[in-house]
């Protein structure tokens, strides 16, 4: 098994995880993973375990992603390792994010802070947790806190702004939310729109969509119509597989047009619907119940 065989599998993976679809990442890494293990190439084996987390997360399949992440931060826990610690670092930050879309704020915070004691304070990995610190104290209504941790997490963007353009999009997206939760609708858009323009730059389509959920929702927020930008975001994050942006998109934009377009409404509504069952069934049990316990996903599932 020739290395750069294994090196096209793991570009592979990395397009379709960050540029594509991220369910054709999965079998790409998978067998990334095989032929790294094979070759005995254990760095190359779990920066294809961390992007294979990733690309699970993306498609929603958060149980799978959890599972498959977790070792990844144990061994960066277990082991002096550099490299074990990057990636341990890097998937710290992706089960904080998958936490936080679960709701379980206070958990991706513990993950997020494990994350951050693996690193040295500099480079992606720092940055990762960190912002993933800021977006914890969002969800947890700590605006303070929140400011604080973007502000330690900007400080290491690198001065060149083509640089480290999805550190930048997630950047803007934690601006937005602080916006947002400190009822600044304009500061939202602004933001938003800046991440929106970042990733269609960066031929990044499940990134934009995610940064029109933003701006749609800031939009609203601000009084506005946010009904093009939801709509783009779903219409996108359908077409990628992107559970986890199909189902607040869908959901918002149904309840926006209650009472006005009933038929796309109730489609919207729907199809929101079916991509939180779809979700719930990659979760464990507990993870599960708690998911569709949740208020919002209950007057959903409900409506």
């Amino acid at each position: 098994m020739a290395d750069e065989d294994l090196g096209q599998l793991l570009a592979a993976g990395e397009r379709a995880a960050f540029h594509g679809p991220p369910g054709r990442a999965v079998d790409a890494l998978s067998r990334a993973i095989e032929r790294a293990h094979a070759d005995g190439n254990a760095d190359a084996a779990t920066a294809a375990l961390w992007l294979l987390g990733v690309a699970l997360g993306a498609c929603g399949r958060y149980g799978t992603a959890i599972t498959t992440l977790t070792p990844v931060l144990d061994a960066g826990e277990a082991t002096g390792d550099g490299s074990a610690r990057l990636f341990g670092a890097l998937a710290a930050a992706s089960l904080g994010s998958i936490r936080r879309q679960l709701g379980r704020h206070a958990e991706a915070r513990e993950a997020d802070e494990r994350g951050l004691a693996l690193t040295d304070g500099t480079g992606e990995q720092s940055f990762a947790c960190l912002l993933g610190l800021a977006a914890d104290a969002v969800g947890l209504g700590d605006a303070g806190t929140a400011q604080d941790r973007a502000d330690e997490a900007g400080q290491l963007l690198p001065e060149r702004p083509t640089e480290w353009w999805r550190q930048r999009v997630r950047y803007d997206w934690v601006r937005a939310e602080i916006a947002l939760l400190n009822e600044d609708p304009a500061g939202a858009v602004e933001a938003a729109e800046s991440a929106v323009e970042r990733a269609e730059r960066s031929r990044a389509p499940r990134h934009v969509a995610k940064s029109l959920l933003f701006q749609g929702v800031a939009q609203i927020q601000g009084g506005g119509d946010g009904t093009a930008a939801l709509r783009r975001a779903a219409t996108l994050a359908e077409g990628l597989g992107a559970l986890p942006l199909v189902w607040p998109s869908r959901a918002v934009l149904g309840a926006l047009l209650a009472g006005s377009d009933e038929a796309e409404s109730a489609a919207s509504l729907g199809a929101a619907r079916s991509a939180v069952l779809a979700i719930a069934a990659d979760l464990p049990p507990g993870l599960r119940e708690d998911w569709l316990a949740r208020d919002e996903i209950g007057a959903l599932l409900g409506s």
